[in-house]
Parts: C-alpha cells; sequence; structure tokens
C-alpha cells in the first residue's frame, strides 16, 4: 500500500506545469508589486489621509498599498529561495490583457456610468478570458451588475457615477 496523496484531478501534473521562475524573475515581479504599492499610496496620499478618528477617502487604499509594499518586500526578500513560481508564458498574458481591461473600466466609468462597464468587464473576464459558456456569461454578469447596483448605490448609497 502506497503512502503518497493521489493529485487532486483539477491541479497539474508536475509535467503540465511551466518551469518554475528565476531569481531575476521574482525580484522582477517584486519590484512591479513594489512600484504599485508605491503609486497607490500616492494616490491614497492626495485623497487624503484622515485621522485615526475621522479617516479620510484615502485610509483604505493606504492600507492596502502599504501592505502591497510590504508584501513586495518579502517577495524580494525570499528571491532567491523561491521554487514554486511559474515562469511568465504565453498564458501569463492573460493577465494583462485583464490588467488592461480594467484600467479601461476605471476610464469610462466616470463618463457613462458603472453599469454598462461593470457587465461588459464581467462579461469579457468570463467570457473570452475564463471561457465560460454563453449563458454563463451573461447571466452571471448581468446577475452581478445588479448585485452591485443594489449593494453599492441602492443599500451603501455610495456616491458612484451610475445610469439610473
Amino acid at each position: 500500500m502506497s503512502t503518497e496523496t493521489p493529485a487532486a484531478a483539477d491541479e497539474p501534473s508536475d509535467d503540465a506545469r511551466p518551469p518554475a521562475a528565476g531569481t531575476v524573475t521574482n525580484l522582477v515581479t517584486a519590484t512591479v508589486v513594489v512600484v504599485l504599492g508605491g503609486a497607490a499610496l500616492a494616490g491614497a496620499w492626495n485623497l487624503g489621509l484622515g485621522s485615526p478618528s475621522k479617516p479620510g477617502p484615502g485610509t483604505w487604499p493606504a492600507l492596502v498599498s502599504t501592505a502591497l509594499i510590504i508584501l513586495g518586500v518579502f517577495l524580494a526578500a525570499a528571491a532567491r529561495r523561491m521554487d514554486d513560481a511559474e515562469q511568465f508564458t504565453r498564458t501569463s498574458l492573460l493577465v494583462i490583457v485583464a490588467v488592461g481591461t480594467m484600467v479601461a473600466y476605471v476610464a469610462v466609468i466616470s463618463v457613462i456610468g458603472f453599469e454598462i462597464p461593470t457587465a461588459l468587464l464581467a462579461f469579457f473576464w468570463l467570457r473570452i478570458l475564463g471561457r465560460e459558456s454563453w449563458r454563463t456569461s451573461i447571466v452571471v454578469s448581468l446577475g452581478a451588475t445588479c448585485a452591485f447596483y443594489a449593494l453599492f448605490v441602492g443599500a451603501l448609497k455610495v456616491a458612484i457615477p451610475h445610469l439610473f
């Protein structure tokens, strides 16, 4: 009787995984995380941090940005010892496409409201990037948009641009 645990059905086997990333890739990734965290922290600072008793609109983004910076520094410190990160491959471009669509989403949300861009972004991510069926993509994207509308506009009264 074997003592090895069989691999889960949804986990790729070691043969199907891309090769491990090297130290340079790990350092580049850590640098990108620190730079993005720094840019976000600068934006949060411009929003106004407020005080502990009266937080400003930049408080939460500043906390998340600071966490990104700290995690990026830890990632850089562990770059030589890490062997579980994978090399960038052609499928890694999907992440760049996802980030690009999110940038486009942020650019148009103030112009046409959040409903149409949210539905289109969710549909694109589900159908194109996730390769879900047409039915699933349409139902989930419209359902998520309605749920976000009900939560943020209806229940929480968040001041975001919206059509209705």
